[in-house]
């Protein structure tokens, strides 16, 4: 195991604080989980100055009924949007929202509708679909990056983000397991959608016409069987409903794309055949995230995810995984991701160099649960960081 150089905090980040105790006592008298009234009344502050608006607004405003900010600083107007761009989709010439990238994350506005919820990708995509099972209705909001998603929660252009964190087939998104540490968003759901993969090309194109296929790496990975039997030459690019917009958009003749049968619909496309995966069994993952956590509750079943370091040691990770064990919680997923701007460590005996880690786990407990709490507690005592990404209900729907 490797030392982790991480400075030891006594409380995990604003706003979720988790309190160590100084000894390894199941029997403490008061919880370790405090939520701090005053971030909540700067929430509805903040909420009121990009929401307030009353009959004098409306009446001052020619009755337009649009949202200002408090003194003026932004204003919700037709303007907002004149330089955001829109993509012309070939199906019925409707206009699509581009997806969002760091340079437009200023100028998209909410007119508070509906609750809005960033995914990375564009319309079409899994994870689309995604957030629309996680808050039905929502208006999903297009990003080019996972970057993009969590900056725009963090800067209140989202209320929402829905993004994958696990593939049945494909294992973990690290790349979020790193957004994750790096932002301050906190873990407030889960949904799990079943991947089901289409191969579609444009009208009038049979599967005989087509000599390559266009999508996401994971997506051709999981269709190896089938598109190898077709004989089909395979391309990667970043997503797979951008696989079938541009097929879509440059009227490929000889292309197809795998993705899902609603990118489909959008671009216009024919499914020229369902279910092409080669194991049906392919379910993503996805965690729902918001700037403020939830409080956790005992009222159903909930999961708990973290994140520790540990100093080097003999069989100091079986010790941290033994404070769960000992108190009957179940481990669910336990993921260990190099510590980023860290240099190799020498070991002490001198036979090599080695990475320090970070171990992410969840375990199914509500951090209201005393035995989650002592857990914590306990695990604190030799942890070098820990720190609390969200507890949150259990997503127990069929898939």
């Amino acid at each position: 195991m490797a030392a982790s150089s991480v400075a030891r905090s006594s409380t995990t980040p604003f706003p979720l604080n988790f309190v160590s105790k100084p000894s390894q006592s199941d029997h403490f008298p008061k919880t370790a989980l405090n939520f701090d009234p005053r971030f909540k009344r700067c929430r509805i502050a903040l909420a009121l100055a990009y929401l307030r608006s009353d009959d004098n607004d409306r009446s001052r405003n020619g009755g337009d009924g649009h949202n200002h900010l408090v003194g003026g600083a932004l204003e919700l107007d037709s303007s907002a949007f004149e330089d955001f761009p829109y993509d012309v989709v070939s199906k019925d010439l409707h206009t699509l929202p581009r997806p969002l990238s760091s340079t437009h994350l200023s100028n998209s506005v909410s007119d508070g509708s509906r609750l809005r919820v960033a995914y990375q990708g564009v319309r079409g995509a899994y994870s689309e679909s995604a957030a629309e099972k996680a808050y039905p209705n929502c208006e999903a909001v297009p990003c080019e990056q996972f970057d993009t998603a969590f900056e725009a929660v963090e800067r209140w252009l989202v209320d929402r983000a829905v993004l994958p964190i696990e593939n049945s087939l494909g294992g973990s998104i690290h790349r979020n397991y790193d957004l994750l540490l790096r932002h301050r968003l906190h873990i407030v759901g889960e949904v799990k959608l079943a991947v089901r993969h289409c191969l579609l090309a444009n009208h009038g194109v049979e599967v005989e016409d087509l000599k390559r296929v266009l999508s996401h790496p994971q997506a051709l990975s999981q269709c190896e069987h089938t598109l190898t039997k077709l004989g089909l030459v395979r391309e990667a690019v970043d997503d797979t409903a951008g696989a079938a917009k541009h097929v879509a958009f440059h009227k490929l003749k000889d292309t197809g794309a795998v993705a899902s049968s609603a990118a489909a619909d959008i671009y216009g496309l024919t499914i020229l055949a369902q279910d092409i995966q080669d194991d049906c069994d392919n379910v993503t993952r996805f965690l729902m995230l918001a700037r403020e956590p939830i409080i956790p509750g005992t009222d159903r079943p909930f999961k708990t995810s973290i994140v520790f370091s540990l100093e080097e040691g003999p069989g100091v990770l079986f010790k941290a995984l033994a404070v769960f064990a000992l108190r009957q919680i179940n481990l669910t997923k336990i993921e260990s991701r190099p510590l980023r701007k860290q240099p190799l460590r020498a070991s002490d005996d001198n036979n090599g160099r080695y990475f320090d880690y970070l171990f992410y786990v969840d375990f199914e407990a509500s951090m209201a649960d005393q035995s989650a709490q002592n857990a914590l507690r306990h695990l604190k005592e030799f942890a070098t960081f820990l720190r609390v990404l969200g507890s949150y209900p259990m997503d127990r729907s069929m898939i």
